[in-house]
């Protein structure tokens, strides 16, 4: 589909990237958007390429654009295959599996506290850049528990640091470390070939200008998103690195979409997607984005009934109830709306501030359904 005939199918999102690209939020924008059933084929497909990756260089339908927070669901996929598998109980202490994460009062902490951020332990002052895979664990894992904090009975968004003992416990328990596991159980069976949570040096070397870089666009001359670099590429980040085309992460929420099986394709049983995706956390105040959100496991639950005006990192206010998903630090939004059979994946390219953020993609959200005679 050109240019021409997607920005003729979604106009008002269109306008939208243009109203932003003009207003300097951001330099492009790749956006996948479906409608379908059960199977790859059915899906009805709109996909919207506009704007540069990186200077002089062209968005297409094939870049591969950093996804940062809008991976962390991929996490879940893997400890909800593990778990049926056997191999852990959601309600596990995390100390079972993992001993030294017992470390500064955090021995209550389970593995269902961390897929819905009710762990209590957000801020650990890493030093990413320089610090090893197994230094960051055991600085987390020596990390105190938030004063006050009862695991389950408080809320609070952690960016990094749970995430990393998700990553951690799959290795722990599968063997492979968390890039090579997901890339194995997730990526390529759904035929996801340049989807990657920590790519190797050689990789990111061969794509080369296919690689969109992130400016941040909030301030003049400042340096571009830290996973844009070399370093930032290939260090395994598990909530935070993602990279892909944003058509191929849609694919991973058509499988979700589906139940879990994709085009004969089996990732997670049913009640797996079924926990994944609706409400598991209710009601709590989000002590991180300071606003009551309801989460899935590793899901963002359309949160609306708190104030469609308000609440952070939505789906727009004319999203169905049974919307859930995840978005990126400023830029990125996947998610699957179940009541209209959508997928939508789409990333901005370029980091203008949480408040610019927050009213441009509400607006492209309210945008996208109208266009699509929907809400």
């Amino acid at each position: 589909m050109t240019l021409d005939m997607a920005a003729e199918r979604l106009p008002r999102v269109y306008a939208e990237i243009m109203r932003g690209m003009e207003a300097g939020w951001h330099r492009g924008a790749q956006v996948y958007v479906s409608r379908g059933g059960q199977v790859a084929a059915e899906f009805t497909v709109v996909e919207l390429d506009v704007g540069e990756s990186r200077p002089g260089v062209p968005i297409t339908r094939d870049t591969l654009v950093l996804w940062l927070s809008s991976g962390k669901p991929v996490g879940s996929v893997a400890i909800l295959q593990l778990r049926e598998r056997g191999k852990l109980e959601l309600d596990d202490p995390v100390c079972n599996h993992l001993p030294e994460f017992a470390g500064g009062g955090k021995q209550a902490v389970t593995i269902r506290h961390l897929l819905t951020h009710t762990g209590g332990f957000r801020w650990v002052d890493l030093d990413w850049a320089h610090m090893s895979w197994d230094q960051i664990i055991a600085k987390i894992c020596a990390a105190r528990l938030e004063r006050g904090w009862v695991p389950g009975e408080r809320a609070g968004y952690h960016p990094t640091t749970s995430w990393y003992i998700l990553g951690e416990l799959v290795r722990r328990i599968d063997g492979r470390p968390y890039s090579q596991y997901v890339r194995e159980e997730i990526f390529e069976p759904l035929g996801l070939h340049d989807c990657w949570i920590g790519m190797p040096l050689a990789q990111y070397q061969a794509y080369g200008d296919r690689l969109a870089i992130v400016p941040d666009t909030s301030k003049p001359d400042a340096p571009p998103q830290r996973y844009s670099s070399e370093r930032g590429a290939t260090q395994c980040v598990p909530g935070g690195n993602g990279v892909g085309p944003m058509r191929q992460l849609a694919r991973f929420y058509e499988m979700l979409l589906a139940g879990g099986t994709l085009a004969g394709v089996r990732i997670l049983l049913p009640d797996s997607v079924r926990l994944m995706t609706t409400p598991q956390r209710v009601g709590m105040f989000d002590e991180t984005f300071k606003h009551v959100m309801d989460w899935g496991l590793g899901t963002i639950i359309n949160s609306n009934r708190y104030g469609a005006a308000t609440v952070p990192y939505g789906y727009g206010p004319l999203c169905s109830d049974r919307t859930f998903g995840h978005g990126g630090s400023q830029s990125s939004s996947a998610f699957a709306d179940l009541q209209y059979g959508l997928v939508v994946a789409a990333m901005l390219n370029g980091m203008p501030g949480e408040k610019v953020h927050d009213g441009r993609m509400r607006a492209f959200h309210e945008a996208l359904y109208r266009d699509l005679g929907l809400g």
